[in-house]
């Protein structure tokens, strides 16, 4: 069988190409993982398990991994002691580093207590089916406070907003909301306040009547509102409305009447006589005319 020597050669040369290919791609993946695994190593503290909010970290829920030591998450632990007893204040998934900003202070409790930070107070408030947004008001959730009452020295009730943009930390007994948002019937909701908004909620509780209302969580703006009375509801003070303006007719002035010509009365003709002409010629003037006209004779007189 005969060979063509083209063909031999083209065949050759493409295998001593993959062949380089080859060993190039080969190297290069060799040293990716050389460098990959340079480097020392440092434990890193994560979840094994769902952790929700509200939970106590325990030697179950957590496990140690290693990972190369640039790549340490800031915030993170290395040390089982470090996260032992401490309450969850941030729900995390698992295999997810544990960090500082997600677990309460050593030694600040459990529970609902582990979740108030420094400086913050919880207080809770006794809601039912139109003051808790039909059960809607779950944790997590934001909420403006209104109060109803009739201040001292007034004879009118007045609603005002004492609270916004407060944080629902629990409804009843749950401090977790589910991932549906499922309306929950509860008689008591607990708020994040700090002192002084403490003190107005706790008068409000006691003075009034209060309605939580419900807000966007990423609408922090706080609104500037005077507050609403009985009068301005059923409109006593509000001036009655004026009638419709009717536009009135702007008159056009009249041309002045042009004044009538007057024509001069005629002149009777006067008759003048005059004592010079003899005793038979009449002069009469008619307007601007003046003519000399005889008088007729007189007749005989008989003797």
């Amino acid at each position: 069988m005969h060979f063509d020597r083209r063909f031999a050669a083209v065949v050759g040369l493409s295998l001593v190409w993959a062949l380089l290919v080859s060993g190039v791609f080969y190297r290069l993946a060799a040293g990716a993982r050389v460098s990959g695994s340079s480097g020392p190593e440092k434990p890193l503290i994560v979840a094994s398990r769902p952790l929700p909010l509200g939970a106590v970290i325990d030697k179950e829920s957590v496990k140690t991994v290693k990972i190369p030591e640039k790549w340490f998450p800031k915030g993170a632990f290395s040390n089982l002691e470090d996260v032992l007893d401490r309450g969850v204040i941030a729900a995390m998934a698992p295999e997810e580093p544990l960090l500082e900003a997600r677990l309460a202070a050593k030694g600040s409790g459990v529970g609902l207590a582990s979740m108030i930070p420094p400086g913050m107070r919880a207080i809770s408030v006794r809601v039912n089916d139109v003051v808790g947004v039909s059960g809607f008001v779950l944790p997590g959730m934001r909420v403006d406070v209104l109060v109803t009452g009739r201040p001292p020295g007034r004879d009118d009730s007045v609603t005002t907003t004492v609270l916004q943009n407060i944080l629902v930390i629990s409804a009843g007994q749950t401090i977790q909301a589910d991932a549906k948002s499922q309306p929950i019937n509860v008689q008591v909701v607990t708020l994040l306040v700090n002192p002084a908004q403490a003190e107005a909620l706790t008068l409000a509780l006691i003075e009034g009547k209060i309605q939580l209302i419900l807000r966007n969580s990423t609408d922090h703006e706080l609104a500037r509102t005077g507050g609403r009375q009985t009068r301005e509801l059923y409109a006593v003070d509000r001036p009655a409305a004026l009638p419709e303006a009717v536009p009135r007719a702007v008159p056009t002035p009249k041309k002045p009447a042009p004044e009538p010509v007057r024509t001069p009365a005629p002149v009777a003709p006067v008759a003048v006589i005059l004592t010079n002409p003899s005793a038979d010629d009449v002069v009469v003037i008619r307007g601007n005319v003046k003519t000399v006209e005889q008088a007729a004779p007189r007749p005989a007189s008989s003797k």
